[in-house]
């Protein structure tokens, strides 16, 4: 694929971006010391922010400075699995907080290959048990709070509102999935390697589904129930979700694929495909018309979860 593939509005932000496979080392050296350039802290005034930690990871909690909606988010960053931190959703964590009045929660669980699965979901569940229990002291409604990631993220979200609804208790009101990395079974796809998607290709795919499996994609998971949120054929239960992927990105058919599982399984689902659009472009071209159109609709379904829920006057 190329950057003349895309979306025109998308083509000069993609030509400045590498296109490199993880697999070999050299290359994860190389996107680590990007990442830790390009995604520094962003402070805004209209923002309160501190960290919170825990015994192996933290938590950066983005608060209102003035008057708050009494609902909140626990957001996922992505990166494969393999890449990143919470610091580098601060943009998006802090535009919630102001657009929406919300509390935002961003996890910085701990990455593999160093740690596999089901460390990263281990830290995300800690997390959100954490927000549920300490919602009040946040102004936070704990029915009202959403599960939201972007990638990796968006796979760590996935899997955490199967987990939860497992362990049983008080459940997301729904889930936010950004070009969710959900099902490992795309690694194993040749056709998909030889397009060579931008942003992320297959080959990273491979090592970033490897690393967090701790073997090769494919295999039986066994026992490891959450590890990959597609392989779950009964997602009966689960929150009301919005998916939204380009159909130039990799994820896109496995995406397209959940989206339809879930609403076979009676799960409220907004589905938002974005024409010419490769992985993670409203990230890269944040202010890109069609980087706007996605950001809103995903804004618009968050507004209709988190609305505080009027009493039924025939119930009274």
């Amino acid at each position: 694929m190329s950057v003349e593939d895309i979306h025109p509005d998308l083509q000069q932000a993609f030509r400045r971006m590498p296109n490199v496979s993880l697999r070999s080392p050299l290359p994860r050296i190389f996107m680590k010391a990007i990442m830790s350039v390009s995604y520094r802290a962003q402070a805004d005034d209209e923002v309160a922010r501190h960290t919170h930690r825990f015994s192996n990871f933290s938590v950066r909690v983005y608060q209102p400075k003035g008057p708050t909606a009494g609902a909140g988010i626990l957001f996922i960053h992505g990166g494969g699995y393999v890449l990143g931190n919470a610091k580098m959703n601060d943009a998006t964590c802090n535009a919630y907080v102001k657009d929406l009045g919300v509390t935002v929660v961003s996890v910085d669980y701990r990455l593999a290959p160093k740690h596999p699965y089901p460390a990263p979901l281990d830290d995300c569940y800690e997390a959100w048990r954490w927000l549920v229990d300490n919602a009040p002291s946040y102004r936070v409604d704990p029915s009202r709070i959403i599960v939201a990631g972007q990638s990796a993220g968006g796979g760590l979200a996935a899997a955490l509102c199967q987990r939860i609804l497992d362990e049983g208790g008080l459940q997301p009101v729904a889930q936010l999935l950004y070009y969710p990395m959900i099902d490992d079974r795309t690694a194993l796809d040749k056709s998909l390697t030889k397009v060579r998607h931008l942003a992320w290709n297959n080959e990273s795919n491979f090592y970033g589904w490897s690393s967090y499996l701790g073997s090769e994609p494919g295999q039986s998971i066994g026992e490891r129930a959450w590890a990959v949120p597609s392989r779950r054929e009964d997602l009966t239960g689960l929150p009301p979700a919005w998916i939204g992927v380009g159909d130039k990105d990799l994820f896109y058919h496995e995406d397209l694929a959940y989206a339809a599982q879930l609403k076979r399984c009676g799960v409220d689902t907004d589905l938002e495909v974005v024409e010419g659009c490769p992985h993670g472009f409203d990230a890269v071209a944040p202010d890109a018309e069609i980087s706007q159109r996605f950001r809103n609709s995903s804004l618009r379904f968050l507004r209709s979860h988190i609305a505080e829920k009027k009493a039924d006057p025939a119930r009274e």
